[in-house]
């Protein structure tokens, strides 16, 4: 290559080219982020992949999972970010049902899921865990703010002979071995079989609503607590397991994006419980629709 204006045309190129693989490589890669079926996790997902795109990623969302399958699809890496919950990793997917503290469940899960090459991240505020709700004039009427309390008002009542205490719980509660049997023994009281009324999970805020129960079982983290006007009851000797939502992402992802967890973990910063009950009202009561609830959140916190 003895000709100087080819010799110059062929430099110019190579400083192109490497200049063009520089900026491709610089740029994150496509990030498949999964959430499942209900509306925390469309949000959660949705609000995610807006997030990272704003900070330069490619991002493709695919939600709509079932727990199950969200879990399989991360460890077989057809997804590369996901939110999960600590106490469904440590019951659901590890079945252990040891009583641990919020904490010992982070610690035990971050760890059983590090030689998957999966990595949990920090922990939001987020605590989507089981709770029981009471509509709110019925709970102020009786004084009652916690699970301990309800328990009081129960043995009261019992010993008056009072009116029955309708209860509503799904079907799995009602039966499984760390569900309503085990609460009532640690809290100290029994409700009679005609007491606990077993019905689709949905049904029961309605039924808290319209006051045909006196309390029920719900998330603490629905939107329709804040939409039916529903007060969660402390749960004051800490029988439910945390359900933490929490960025669990592939390892070699975040490998090759080293700023990616920081990113997620600021995102995580900013999601407690209160912050997304009221996200969740605005999707499920007042029927807005969830990207653009995402994109307010994002924009009210200062993420994008």
């Amino acid at each position: 290559m003895n000709n100087p204006s080819i010799a110059k045309y062929a430099a110019c190129a190579l400083v192109m080219a490497l200049a063009m693989f520089g900026a491709a490589n610089a740029r994150a890669q496509n990030l498949v982020i999964g959430g499942k079926n209900f509306t925390e996790q469309l949000i959660l997902s949705d609000m995610t992949a807006q997030y990272l795109r704003a900070k330069g990623y490619d991002t493709e969302l695919k939600n709509g999972l079932g727990t199950t399958l969200m879990r399989s699809a991360l460890e077989s890496g057809q997804l590369d970010i996901v939110w999960d919950y600590t106490g469904t990793a440590l019951i659901v997917y590890n079945h252990i049902e040891d009583k641990l503290d919020p904490e010992q469940i982070y610690d035990k899960v971050k760890e059983l899921d590090a030689p998957r090459g999966l990595a949990w991240l920090n922990e939001s505020e987020l605590n989507n865990t089981y709770a029981f709700a009471m509509p709110k004039k019925l709970a102020d009427q009786y004084g009652i703010n916690s699970l301990q309390d309800l328990a009081n008002r129960i043995n009261a009542d019992d010993k008056e002979g009072g009116k029955p205490h309708l209860m509503g719980v799904d079907y799995e509660f009602a039966s499984r071995p760390d569900g309503l049997g085990p609460m009532q023994e640690l809290y100290g009281f029994k409700l009679e079989r005609g007491e606990v009324k077993q019905m689709d999970p949905g049904l029961v805020y309605t039924a808290l609503k319209n006051e045909q129960l006196f309390v029920g079982l719900t998330y603490a983290s629905d939107g329709r607590i804040k939409g039916f006007d529903l007060k969660l009851l402390d749960d004051d000797k800490g029988y439910f397991a945390a359900y933490k939502a929490t960025p669990v992402v592939r390892q070699d992802i975040l490998d090759k994006n080293p700023k990616l967890a920081g990113q997620l973990n600021e995102l995580a910063a900013k999601i407690d419980t209160a912050k997304m009950t009221e996200l969740n009202k605005r999707v499920d009561i007042d029927q807005e629709p969830v990207g653009k609830v995402a994109a307010d959140f994002l924009k009210e916190s200062g993420l994008i």
